[in-house]
């Protein structure tokens, strides 16, 4: 509330006006009517000089300045690479009172020299001060350093408790780039994961060591991987089928100062290739379980000829689509992995015994032959059963790697 006199003249008319801070010329835009003059919500803008007056005759002008205390700084200090200049910041609850001036002053410790000052600019976006401190080329980075910061306006001022720092101490990379985080084939629980050094940081003279932390989506927490020093990484236990979230940080090779922010969110899959188990003319197939290519098959797929029971040569076994974790695959133009191999004969009314000499079906060769893995040939002659019985041949084999 602004009053303009103690006593007015009967039958006057005061009116108020308001020239703006900065404003030149004569007095600004009319307000009201009255010995006296409400403000209600007070604003920053609504600093400026304020006059009463009857007519043509001035009473009382008022300067009027609307501002809030600066809060006390908490000074932090970090540095992105060897080679950039330290940065110091503090957070502000309020935007701060326009004219508000922060300054920062930097010396070495035990020292006796007059500081370096350094002016601090605020940021509305990010809602606080930063400051800028040049380092000389040159400078020990073991070497104790104290900042002061101090702020102040037209309502008052406050200074920041001083910080004790070095070099070393505040350095603190930007986090990783372009990270990435892609399926293996044929590895339904493998990830691989890499990533990029951030352009602040030049690898050329010192490295980064990483941390990558990764989780399944329907997980809560994550598990963490230490002490990678490459820009890459294989996660091999990974959930099967599920997405997964992949992070990575990074803090100096030596270990020195913060560790970095964690990069953005990466996501990825493992392998969901399927495998299948399937007949050239009958297009009967069979899921195969995870690390075994091992199945019974009826006579069907190898060629059996219901008319009289004998199995021909041109039947095969054959297995489609992509394999996991060094599994056999015998449909590959590369020699087999160590692979079980079972064929299943069933009786019938017509036919109760499998004709010695039959029953031995070769793998169909898809390149030039393997050299020979020893004298004892791949599968033996079955021995005669028995009427009514089951045959079965089950022959084990490995390959020599080749």
């Amino acid at each position: 509330t602004l009053t303009c006199q103690d006593e007015v003249p009967e039958n006057a008319t005061v009116l108020w006006q308001l020239k703006e801070q900065g404003a030149t010329g004569g007095w600004g835009q009319q307000l009201a009517e009255g010995n006296t003059l409400l403000l209600r919500r007070l604003r920053y803008e609504d600093s400026g000089h304020y006059s009463c007056s009857v007519g043509s005759h001035l009473l009382r002008s008022l300067r009027l300045l609307v501002a809030e205390p600066p809060e006390t700084p908490q000074v932090s200090c970090y540095r992105r690479s060897h080679d950039k200049d330290v940065l110091c910041e503090w957070p502000q609850q309020e935007k701060p009172s326009p004219g508000t001036r922060a300054m920062l002053w930097v010396k070495r410790r035990f020292v006796a020299e007059n500081a370096t000052e350094h002016r601090c600019r605020y940021f509305s976006k990010a809602r606080k001060f930063i400051c800028r401190v040049k380092v000389p080329p040159g400078t020990d980075d073991t070497k104790h350093l104290v900042v002061s910061t101090c702020v102040s306006n037209s309502a008052g001022g406050s200074a920041g408790k001083d910080k004790i720092i070095t070099l070393s101490s505040v350095l603190k990379p930007d986090p990783p780039v372009n990270v990435t985080v892609k399926a293996v084939e044929k590895a339904p629980q493998w990830l691989q994961v890499n990533w990029s050094y951030p352009s602040s940081w030049d690898p050329r003279f010192y490295w980064l060591r990483f941390q990558v932390r990764y989780r399944p989506e329907p997980a809560p927490t994550f598990m963490e991987v230490d002490q990678v020093t490459t820009t890459w990484l294989d996660i091999r236990d990974a959930w099967r089928g599920t997405r997964h979230v992949v992070q990575v940080r990074a803090k100096d090779e030596f270990g020195h100062g913060a560790w970095s922010e964690w990069s953005q969110e990466a996501v990825g899959t493992p392998w969901t290739g399927r495998r299948e188990i399937w007949g050239p003319e009958t297009g009967y197939s069979v899921p195969v379980e995870d690390g075994t290519c091992g199945v019974t098959l009826p006579p069907m797929l190898f060629g059996e000829d219901d008319s009289n029971g004998a199995g021909g040569e041109e039947g095969f076994l054959g297995v489609k689509g992509r394999d996991t974790q060094g599994v056999c695959s015998l449909a590959l133009p590369s020699a087999p992995l160590p692979c079980r191999y079972r064929q299943t004969w069933w009786t019938s009314g017509q036919q109760m015994t499998k004709p010695e000499g039959e029953g031995q079906h070769m793998l169909v060769p898809l390149s030039l032959p393997p050299p020979t893995l020893s004298d004892t040939p791949l599968l033996s002659h079955p021995v005669p059963s028995a009427p009514g019985m089951l045959h079965m041949t089950h022959t084990d084999y490995s390959s020599s790697g080749q």
